[in-house]
């Protein structure tokens, strides 16, 4: 039985500052139920199901974070975060290393899905490591879980 996280972000429009037009930094998220006496790790994918061509575009991978209250914004775009906590980031659908924010064409807003995992471990994967390594890596070790979603269209 996986546990349930609670995710938060404050809004549900995605501001302008989280976004490829503004200042691309990635938002806030608030955790709640982060249960640390089976979770030893957190790991978030954020992905676009709207994205034109089948959906599945990742907007930002990282992992082995501690488990915490709140990630706060602006996480360095670097393969080996250090502060405010240590992680690693993966490399997201642009080819680029941590958060890359949204790009949609003009048009309909799409959905961007933060999707936080807890694990019972911290993984053995390298930074840089893609979206299909990260989750091979998880498997058999989500011990909670938790999702949510904001809007952004331009």
């Amino acid at each position: 039985m996986v546990g349930k996280i609670s995710v938060e972000i404050a809004v549900l429009k995605l501001p302008y500052n989280y976004t490829c037009d503004g200042d691309d930094i990635s938002p806030a998220i608030t955790l709640g139920g982060v249960d640390a006496s089976v979770t030893k790790s957190l790991a978030v994918i954020v992905n676009d199901p709207d994205e034109p061509g089948g959906g599945d575009f990742t907007h930002w991978l990282i992992w082995n974070i501690e488990p915490v209250r709140i990630i706060p914004e602006a996480i360095a775009k670097e393969p080996e975060v250090s502060f405010p906590f240590e992680a690693r980031q993966g490399k997201n659908s642009f080819g680029r290393i941590g958060y890359s924010g949204p790009c949609p064409p003009k048009g309909r807003e799409h959905r961007y899905e933060f999707k936080v995992f807890g694990l019972d471990a911290v993984l053995d994967l390298q930074a840089g490591a893609e979206k299909k390594a990260l989750l091979q890596a998880m498997e058999g070790h989500v011990v909670q879980y938790g999702e949510t979603y904001v809007l952004y269209g331009r």
